[in-house]
């Protein structure tokens, strides 16, 4: 059993920052997470889900979507379990439900498509006031 859990999101208003955490738990995470790489997706209602952010198994390697790029930054911390995303300068248009994302691989890269990923939490959502 796996189990990704976000927190960190609200209400704010446009120019605001907020730092989204996932924290992953179970046994193969325990064990395994510093093999799993790891993406912030979004997804408005009627919308597919899009990735934000990703980060490699390491931590070494990251991608940023350039509707975010200079505003938003993902990390890891492999010894706590944790996954975060640093939002800055926020606007109204990032008003989304953010979920965090985990999937395996032998290779230290970041993966951007959101079927590769194998878990994903239950979102925490973002509302940005103009």
């Amino acid at each position: 059993q796996v189990q990704l859990v976000e927190s960190g999101g609200g209400l704010v208003q446009a120019g605001a920052s907020l730092r989204l955490s996932c924290a992953a738990s179970g046994r193969d995470f325990s064990t395994y997470f510093s093999s799993y790489f790891m993406g912030w997706f979004r997804q408005a209602p009627g919308k597919e889900r899009e990735c934000v952010a990703a980060v490699s198994s390491s931590g070494d390697k990251t991608y940023h979507a350039d509707f975010v790029k200079g505003r938003f930054t993902i990390s890891r911390d492999n010894a706590e379990k944790m996954v975060y995303l640093q939002m800055n300068s926020l606007k109204p248009d990032d008003t989304d439900v953010y979920y965090c994302e985990a999937g395996r691989s032998y290779y230290d890269n970041y993966v951007r498509a959101t079927q590769e990923y194998a878990y994903w939490g239950q979102g925490t959502p973002v509302t940005v006031s103009s």
